[in-house]
């Protein structure tokens, strides 16, 4: 797996349960001097995609573990699908696993996309650097997602417009997560699935969705419809070929989401700010 140093071409690497990304992102959190060696000089991190745990670093052809039993025999196909998404980068993933993470939910796979008219998504092989996000995280996104969000930040900027991204690409095991701990705090899956959509159902799986935010605002609130940011967006994202994805009254049964904006090639949708800012139950 090929690696470079030059910011405008970091990858993300995507495989069924573990994905790989350039080592230099990395902030090395680790009391271990072992683990530190390991991390210098290396090319890749892996880590889970189910919790997000680093377990190995790649140098040249060596896979080191960050902990025992880290590299498990079942994971060996999984570092075989890596090199795939290396070679293939503007591949696209087989839908894997779906049928099981929508039954831990309860949920029938053809039931809800016909409730709910959502297509599925599959997960790209790869995904581009498209800078960091507000909490300082790397922002993934297509490369065609990745240049257009860039250049439309840049554009609001020369209008004096802050335009952040709170979140991008999610992959199916996040969206499981973000539902998991949902129901840890005692939420029914009708609300959750109120403001998001099942795994496998994101636009946030395809790498062409954002989350967009600006100083001063809250994320993922309605109120940011009642910012410049969003007024500059309704007059503009859609010569980036961004539009609003759930305005008021969508089809999908999805709460109105100012923030949310999707990519697409020859986009032409056009958002209106609302007169109603009625807060939104979360």
């Amino acid at each position: 797996m090929p690696t470079r140093t030059n910011p405008r071409h970091w990858r993300l690497l995507n495989a069924s349960t573990i994905e790989a990304l350039p080592a230099r992102l990395a902030h090395a959190r680790t009391r271990a001097n072992a683990d530190a060696r390991k991390l210098a000089n290396a090319d890749w991190l892996i880590r889970r995609k189910d919790d997000g745990r680093f377990i190995a670093v790649r140098r040249g052809d060596r896979l080191l573990p960050l902990f025992r039993n880290a590299l498990p025999s079942v994971l060996e196909d999984d570092f075989t699908d890596l090199a795939i998404s290396a070679a293939n980068p503007h591949g696209q993933h087989p839908i894997g696993g779906l049928t099981d993470r929508l039954d831990e939910l309860g949920l029938d796979a053809d039931d809800y996309a016909q409730r709910v008219g959502l297509p599925l998504v599959p997960e790209p092989r790869s995904l581009g650097f498209a800078g960091f996000d507000r909490y300082r995280r790397p922002l993934w996104l297509t490369d065609p997602a990745s240049a257009a969000w860039l250049d439309m930040q840049r554009a609001a900027r020369e209008d004096d417009v802050e335009l952040d991204a709170i979140s991008g690409y999610r992959s199916h095991a996040y969206q499981l997560g973000i539902f998991r701990r949902k129901r840890e705090r005692g939420l029914a899956i009708d609300d959750i699935l109120a403001v998001n959509a099942a795994p496998g159902f994101s636009e946030h799986h395809s790498g062409n969705a954002l989350d967009i935010g600006t100083s001063g605002e809250p994320p993922a609130e309605e109120s940011f419809e009642n910012t410049a940011a969003f007024a500059w967006l309704c007059e503009n994202a859609a010569g980036f070929n961004f539009h609003l994805s759930y305005p008021r009254n969508n089809p999908h049964g999805i709460v109105y989401e100012p923030w949310h904006w999707c990519w697409s090639a020859g986009s032409v949708a056009r958002a209106e700010p609302s007169a109603s800012a009625t807060p939104v139950g979360r």
